[in-house]
C-alpha cells in the first residue's frame, strides 16, 4: 500500500509540474468545453477554417454583455447521457470483462474496473478537466479550472456556461465536465481487459494516473479542444481563434465522440501493457473460456445502451445531430453484430453468442467517430465492414502479434476504432449521404459536395490515428516501466493460479 500511495503521488506531482510549466493562465469568465458533433468538423478542404470533431473552451465575451441562460432541454439531455456513459462503465463493462475471465478472476475484474474508473473521476475534477478543456496550447490545456475553481460565482449566484455547437447555446459548464469525467473514466477502465488475470492490483493504479495524465489528458485537448462558435465573431478572428485550438483540431480531424481519444488510445496502452506484463500461466495450454457469457450478454446489452449517451450526448444539444448520432449507434450495432455472426458461420460453421456480443461492441466503437458525422447508410456500412474487422482483430491479427491481450481490447476497441476513423473521413462526403462539415464559424456554413475531398479528409483521418498509436505507445512503456520499476507489475506465479480474487482481494465470488 505504501508503495501504491507513493506511485499515485508520484504521478499527480509530475503531471502537475509538467502541465503547469507549459499552461497559460487566461483568466475566463464562461469557459466552454465540448465534444464536436457533425457541425463541428470541417475538412482540411473547407474554405474558411479546418474545424475538426472536438471539445472546447470557449472564451468569455470583450465586453460585458447578459449572462446567456442555458436551454433546459439540452441541459436534462446531457444530465441524462453522462447518467448513460456511467452505465456503459459500470455495472456494463465490468459485467461484460467479468463474465469472459475465469471464475478465480470474476472479482479481480470489477474490482479494477470500478475502482480505476472512480479513481479517474477524481482525479478529472482535481486536474483532469483543467488541462483538457482549457486554453493552454496545441497540446495541453491550462490550469485555468483545477479543483473545478470558477465554476460557480459566488458574488453573482450563478454557474459558469459552457458552448454547444450552435451560436448562442449553452449548457452549464459544469455539466459538461460531468459528461466529459466519465468519458476519461471508461477509457481508462478500458485497458483494463488486456491485462486481466495478472496484474498486481496496486500497479494498475499507479499506471492509470500516469497514464490518463500524460496520455488521455494531452490527446483529448489535442482532438477536442477549441474556443467555442461564439469565438468565431468574424472573418478577422478566425485564424486567430483557431491557433488556440487542440493540435488536431486545427488539422481538421473528425472525431465525434472519441475514437482516437478513447478507443485507439486505451487500445494502444492495452496492447502494450499485453506486451510488457508477458502471457498468463499456461496460456495457449490451458483452457482459458469465458466463466459466463451470460453475465458478458448482460455487460454488452448495458454498454449497447449506454452507448446512445455516449454517442448521442456528445452532440452537446437535443437537436438534430444528436438524432442522426441516436439513430447512426443503433444501426451500425446492429449491423456488426448481423457481419460478426456471418463471419463466425464462415469460419467455423456455427454463430456463438460470445460472438454476437462481441460484434456489438466492434459496432458501437467503430460507429463512435462517425456518429453524428456520417448518413445512416454510411453507419450500416460502417458497422458491417468493423463487424468483419475486429472478427479480425481477434483471430488472425491476434496471432500475428503473438500478445496475450485477454479481453482483446486491442482487437476491438483498437481496430474498430481506426476502422471508423477512416471511415468517417469517406462517409462524411455530402456525396455519400453525409452531413459534411462546417466550413466557416462566422457564418456556420457547410462544406458543400464539390469542396469536400474525401481523399484529403482521410489522409487527416489517419495522420490522427497515427499520431494517437505513437503518443499512447510512448505514454504506455515509459508508465508499465516506471510502475514496473517501483512496485512490479505482475502477481506471483502461485497468486496467479490461485486467481486473483483471493489472491489480491481475499474474497470468491462463487460459493459452494
Amino acid at each position: 500500500m505504501k508503495k501504491l500511495l507513493a506511485s499515485l503521488a508520484l504521478g499527480l506531482s509530475l503531471s502537475l509540474g509538467l502541465f503547469g510549466a507549459s499552461s497559460v493562465a487566461s483568466a475566463q469568465t464562461a469557459p466552454a468545453a465540448v465534444t464536436a458533433p457533425a457541425e463541428a468538423k470541417a475538412p482540411a478542404t473547407a474554405p474558411a477554417v479546418a474545424a475538426a470533431p472536438a471539445a472546447v473552451v470557449a472564451a468569455a465575451p470583450a465586453e460585458a454583455a447578459p449572462v446567456p441562460v442555458p436551454n433546459k432541454g439540452d441541459t436534462g439531455w446531457m444530465l441524462l447521457s453522462t447518467l448513460l456513459v456511467l452505465m456503459m462503465a459500470v455495472p456494463g463493462l465490468a459485467l461484460f470483462y467479468g463474465g469472459l475471465v475465469r471464475s478465480k478472476n470474476m472479482l479481480s475484474v470489477l474490482m479494477q474496473v470500478m475502482v480505476t474508473f472512480s479513481l479517474i473521476l477524481v482525479l478529472w475534477f482535481i486536474y483532469g478537466y483543467s488541462f483538457a478543456f482549457t486554453e493552454g496550447n496545441a497540446y495541453i490545456g491550462g490550469m485555468d479550472r483545477l479543483f473545478m475553481k470558477g465554476i460557480w460565482d459566488n458574488a453573482a449566484g450563478t454557474f459558469a456556461n459552457a458552448a454547444t455547437f450552435s451560436k448562442g447555446v449553452y449548457i452549464p459548464e459544469i455539466v459538461f465536465a460531468a459528461f466529459q469525467a466519465t468519458f476519461a473514466g471508461i477509457t481508462c477502465a478500458l485497458i483494463v481487459g488486456a491485462f486481466a488475470e495478472r496484474v498486481k492490483f496496486s500497479a494498475v493504479l499507479a499506471f492509470m494516473v500516469l497514464w490518463f495524465t500524460f496520455s488521455y489528458l494531452p490527446i483529448a485537448h489535442m482532438v477536442w479542444f477549441w474556443m467555442g462558435p461564439d469565438a468565431y465573431a468574424s472573418k478577422e478572428v478566425v485564424d486567430e481563434m483557431t491557433s488556440k485550438a487542440g493540435l488536431l483540431w486545427q488539422w481538421g480531424a473528425l472525431d465525434f465522440a472519441g475514437g482516437t481519444v478513447v478507443h485507439i488510445n486505451a487500445a494502444v496502452a492495452g496492447l502494450v501493457g499485453a506486451f510488457m506484463i508477458g502471457k498468463r500461466v499456461g496460456y495457449g495450454k490451458e483452457s482459458m473460456a469465458p466463466h459466463s457469457l451470460t453475465l458478458t450478454m448482460v455487460g454488452a446489452a448495458l454498454l449497447w445502451v449506454g452507448w446512445f449517451g455516449f454517442n448521442a450526448g456528445s452532440a452537446l444539444e437535443a437537436n438534430g445531430f444528436a438524432a442522426l448520432a441516436f439513430i447512426n449507434t443503433m444501426l451500425a450495432t446492429a449491423a456488426a453484430v448481423l457481419a460478426w455472426c456471418m463471419g463466425e458461420a464462415l469460419m467455423r460453421g456455427k454463430a456463438s453468442m460470445l460472438g454476437a456480443a462481441s460484434g456489438a461492441v466492434a459496432g458501437l466503437v467503430a460507429v463512435t467517430p462517425a456518429a453524428g458525422n456520417v448518413g445512416i447508410g454510411g453507419a450500416v456500412i460502417i458497422g458491417f465492414i468493423g463487424g468483419f474487422a475486429c472478427l479480425w482483430g481477434v483471430n488472425g491479427l491476434k496471432k500475428l502479434l503473438g500478445a496475450d491481450d485477454s479481453l482483446d481490447v486491442f482487437g476491438v476497441h483498437g481496430v474498430g476504432g481506426i476502422v471508423g476513423a477512416l471511415l468517417t473521413g469517406v462517409f462524411n462526403s455530402p456525396s455519400l449521404g453525409g452531413p459534411s462539415a462546417v466550413g466557416d464559424w462566422v457564418t456556420v456554413s457547410m462544406v458543400t459536395a464539390d469542396a469536400y475531398s474525401i481523399a484529403a479528409q482521410v489522409w487527416i483521418q489517419a495522420k490522427a490515428v497515427l499520431l494517437t498509436i505513437v503518443w499512447s505507445g510512448v505514454v504506455s512503456v515509459v508508465a508499465y516501466k516506471i510502475v514496473d520499476l517501483t512496485i512490479g507489475l505482475r502477481v506471483s506465479e502461485e497468486e496467479e493460479r490461485e486467481g486473483l480474487d483471493i489472491s489480491s482481494h481475499g474474497e470468491s465470488a462463487y460459493h459452494g
